[in-house]
């Protein structure tokens, strides 16, 4: 540990916070339909898209015609990423001349790519074409991180509307955050990391000479394009099996800056638009806060653990004063915190199997944080929208305790609200935990694990909460590819991404109808500092209600296993 180190952690995660606030002005604007800098660009695009799909951007939709558009445009975005994925060998811009995947990998893909999770169970380069990666997967990039948007603007309407009907219009709020926000911040960030050495070609590979004299062929790929929208749109999934861990993706300590605050830097967005949008300046502050808080504490946490002489070096009698093993992208420590701090509390992680060699506790505070419920600051408006449900059952249970009906930003809290919220909180658990415990004891998923133990039921846990916190990240040593696990990954994404969208959906449409209140005497202040700690508490409590579990999921597997051995003979 150095003061540098600290310092490098403090100044990436304070950037991202402090550009998050313009832009989350700005993405305030553009949800409200209000005037931008950029309509003169953008404004006859907007208006020749709707009129292409036959859309009336003006008409708000309930929220249930919001939401069967939201599942709708999904269900179509899956079919078309699986059929191109599949077809692969005979479409164009082929040069490696890479076949169509398998079923299994293609239904995973194709999930994993829309749910905004881009968890990877191949290696980018050895299997997806130049059209695989543009057509396919960049496309979903950009549309299921503006997906993750619109929830938040439809909650945010939610708070401001006095006795209103809808929600706000889904294709509106779609369109203008990919063409607003998403592509040209995409646009100015990859022709800056192209500046600094990432490789932007549809070249299939160039040759290069090892320093033992060989000749080595080097995969490329458009890489700058597809990278910038991947940090910006909080997505992971890179073209290459390590993503940003591969010198092409991360070339310099400027673009694994650069790249380490972009994934992070619309998600604070994010909670400011929501907060402009719904006028609650003052209250979103809390929440940012209580966000802030959390996750600083998590990077603290795997700095402290990753700046520990790992044990096997120890016990080789080696030199063990500098632990470099799995450090993040050759710069040591302090990047890896920052880094695994804010990609696992973010919506996706973007550097696959990297924690795979995290000492115990660092693997275990990154596995935690995506227990929390990916609101640190989560994805593009669904790290927002989860923070909001965690800020009702925070003021729910402090209206208990006084004796007073609860409410949040004018709208009061009932059963309802209440009922939807236990909903998307208690779906986490149970395809986190309920995935794990079959997979741990069943033959066909412990065939995919190099490791077994306590590190290989690691790997099986951190693969499932990954998913369904529809992060991406791994734990190093768990081969996926393979159906069992390619199937029931992609299962715990859609329960993970889809559930909670529906309730949260369901909620605005619910606060939609109330009137709006003016606070009385009776109102819990919720921009105070004692809402910052209750909040905190309730998130740390949600969240160890499944940690705490998945520590006892060991004993109970190995005795269950026990007991089926005993019967089998």
């Amino acid at each position: 540990m150095t003061w540098q180190g600290w310092a490098e952690i403090a100044l990436t995660l304070a950037v991202a916070l402090g550009l998050g606030w313009p832009l989350g002005v700005y993405m305030s604007r553009v949800w409200n339909g209000e005037r931008t800098w950029l309509d003169p660009v953008f404004k006859p695009v907007e208006r020749l898209v709707y009129a292409g799909c036959g859309v009336d951007a003006t008409k708000s939709q309930t929220w249930f015609s919001y939401a069967a558009a939201l599942l709708a445009f999904n269900a179509v975005g899956f079919v078309l990423v699986y059929t191109i994925i599949r077809l692969q060998g005979v479409l164009p811009l082929n040069g490696q001349g890479f076949p169509g995947v398998s079923e299994h990998l293609a239904f995973n893909t194709a999930v994993s790519f829309v749910t905004n999770t881009n968890w990877q169970s191949y290696g980018g380069e050895s299997t997806m074409s130049h059209f695989s990666q543009m057509a396919a997967l960049t496309v979903q990039n950009f549309v299921s991180a503006a997906t993750g948007a619109t929830i938040a603007a439809a909650l945010a309407r939610g708070f401001v509307a006095h006795r209103g009907e809808g929600v706000g219009n889904f294709w509106a709020d779609l369109v203008r955050t990919a063409l607003y926000v998403l592509l040209p911040c995409s646009i100015v960030l990859a022709l800056v990391l192209v500046a600094l050495g990432v490789p932007q070609t549809l070249q299939a590979s160039a040759m290069a000479t090892t320093v033992e004299g060989a000749e080595q062929k080097l995969s490329l790929f458009a890489v700058a394009s597809q990278l910038a929208i991947k940090q910006l749109g909080i997505n992971g999934g890179g073209i290459f099996n390590v993503n940003s861990a591969h010198p092409f993706e991360n070339p310099n300590p400027l673009t694994n800056f650069l790249t380490a605050v972009s994934i992070n830097v619309l998600g604070w967005a994010a909670f400011f638009a929501f907060g402009r949008s719904a006028l609650a300046g003052k209250d979103i502050r809390a929440l940012v806060m209580a966000a802030a808080i959390l996750l600083s504490a998590g990077a603290t946490g795997i700095y402290l653990a990753e700046t520990q002489p790992a044990p096997a070096l120890v016990a080789a009698g080696v030199d063990a004063s500098q632990n470099m093993e799995g450090k993040e992208m050759r710069f040591g420590a302090s990047a890896t915190a920052a880094w695994a701090a804010q990609t696992t509390g973010a919506s996706n992680g973007s550097v696959n199997g990297m924690h795979g060699s995290f000492m115990p506790l660092g693997g275990g505070i990154a596995m935690f944080l995506m227990m929390l419920g990916e609101i640190l600051p989560g994805g593009i408006g669904s790290g927002i929208a989860v923070m909001v449900i965690m800020a009702l059952l925070a003021v729910f249970i402090a209206g208990l305790m006084v004796g007073r009906t609860p409410e949040y930003l004018g709208k009061k809290v009932e059963a309802k609200e209440i009922k939807l919220a236990m909903l998307a909180v208690l779906v986490i658990p149970l395809s986190m935990l309920g995935f794990s415990a079959i997979a741990a004891i069943l033959p066909t998923a412990l065939e995919g694990l190099l490791n077994h133990g306590p590190h290989g039921l690691s790997e099986i846990l951190y693969a499932y909460v990954s998913t369904t916190a529809n992060n991406g990240s791994a734990f190093a040593g768990l081969t996926a590819n393979a159906p069992w696990w390619n199937t029931t990954l992609g299962l715990a994404m859609l329960m993970g991404r889809f559930i909670p969208i529906v309730a949260v959906l369901a909620i605005a449409g619910s606060l939609v109808a109330k009137p709006k209140l003016a606070p009385s005497a009776g109102t819990l202040p919720t921009n105070s500092g004692q809402f910052v700690g209750l909040l905190v508490g309730v998130i740390l409590i949600l969240g160890g209600l499944q940690f705490f579990p998945a520590l006892a999921l060991g004993p109970i597997v190995e005795h269950f296993q026990v007991l089926t051995t005993l019967a089998a003979r």
